[in-house]
């Protein structure tokens, strides 16, 4: 009788493992909180939750989508990481809460422990700049299910803030006044279309897409379309602490997924919409190089990407800071779309 299968003739290497494990626990322990009260590796993170006389925890999971295929396209990899937490922060932070550790999921089909460390030290990185524990996480090697190289990431956060101090759609009122911080692009939405537009294009002009993807742009500043497109989604915690010390912030929409009517509603109680002006900011280039290599509709661009808002502050008009960009004002809803643009 010959020698039976192994784990490691199905595809799986268990020593692959420990090894991309080994070389990731240095970026993990630069993120280390002093609540933490347990070592990577176990079957689970510990972390101990005080200084909070009534507290609530604020959990959010997301992943960075298709923006994972142009990162293996261009081998850039050491940035997705940072796209993950900084939405993930972003998601909890918009609804008041200061982030306090996160986790994360690996997949792929084999693992290539070199490319790993370069995604979970991208992570490792905005932890430490958002004040997170990377706290644990899960690697699957899954042959069979992904092609050998594919990976796909996926991010849990927790975040805590006082009962009191949470920030509620409901708290929001006709005449507030709306107020954008700046995006500095496609965050880690949108990019399925964003692709089928260099797509298109490329298939116009009859050259690779690789080969838009590294051409430099004069309208991008004379960086590559690719480097553009694969530019860090911002973490917007420390705009979000700003105008809260303002003490006029009501509440926050983060434009992530399905653009602007998508997610300005969701900071506003029901019945209540949102006049913006879109001429109290330049959309960045990258949207308009984008729409005409896809020869995009208006609507469908401001449904589906940011156009150069990152997040939406909703504020008492009389406590807006003077250096705050006003965008728009809150109104009573008219139809069936909640945003009305001038």
């Amino acid at each position: 009788m010959g020698r039976g299968i192994s784990y490691r003739d199905a595809g799986v290497n268990i020593r692959v493992a420990e090894d991309a494990l080994a070389r990731i626990k240095r970026h993990v322990e630069r993120t280390r909180r002093p609540e933490v009260i347990s070592e990577i590796g176990g079957f689970g993170g510990l972390f101990r939750l005080g200084g909070l006389s009534d507290a609530v925890l604020v959990a959010s999971t997301d992943g960075v989508g298709t923006k994972l295929r142009l990162a293996d396209l261009l081998d850039s990899h050491d940035t997705i990481g940072q796209d993950l937490v900084n939405h993930c922060v972003n998601d909890v932070a918009v609804m008041g809460a200061e982030p306090l550790f996160f986790l994360d999921y690996f997949a792929t089909g084999k693992l290539d422990p070199p490319r790993f460390e370069r995604v979970v030290a991208g992570m490792a990185l905005a932890c430490r700049e958002n004040g997170a524990a990377l706290l644990g996480g899960e690697t699957a090697e899954m042959p069979g299910f992904y092609v050998d190289g594919e990976y796909d990431i996926a991010g849990f956060i927790v975040g805590a803030c006082e009962r009191a101090a949470l920030l509620r759609p409901e708290d929001a009122r006709e005449g507030d006044v709306c107020v954008g911080v700046p995006s500095n692009g496609l965050h880690t939405n949108g990019y399925s279309l964003a692709r089928a537009c260099v797509a298109r294009e490329a298939a116009r002009s009859g050259r690779d897409p690789r080969e838009l993807y590294r051409t430099r742009f004069d309208e991008l500043g004379g960086v590559t379309l690719g480097d553009a497109l694969l530019a860090v989604h911002t973490s917007y915690l420390a705009d979000i602490r700003r105008l809260r010390a303002s003490g006029g912030l009501r509440s926050v929409a983060h434009l992530t997924g399905g653009g602007w009517e998508g997610n300005l509603p969701r900071a506003l109680p029901e019945g209540l919409g949102a006049h913006v002006d879109r001429r109290a900011w330049s959309v960045p280039p990258i949207f308009t190089l984008l729409q005409r290599m896809g020869e995009v509709e208006d609507r469908e661009m401001w449904d589906t990407f940011n156009m150069g808002i990152g997040v939406v502050a909703v504020m008492d008009a009389g406590q807006v800071p003077q250096d705050a960009l006003r965008i728009g004002v809150v109104e009573p809803a008219r139809g069936d779309r909640r945003v009305r643009f001038d």
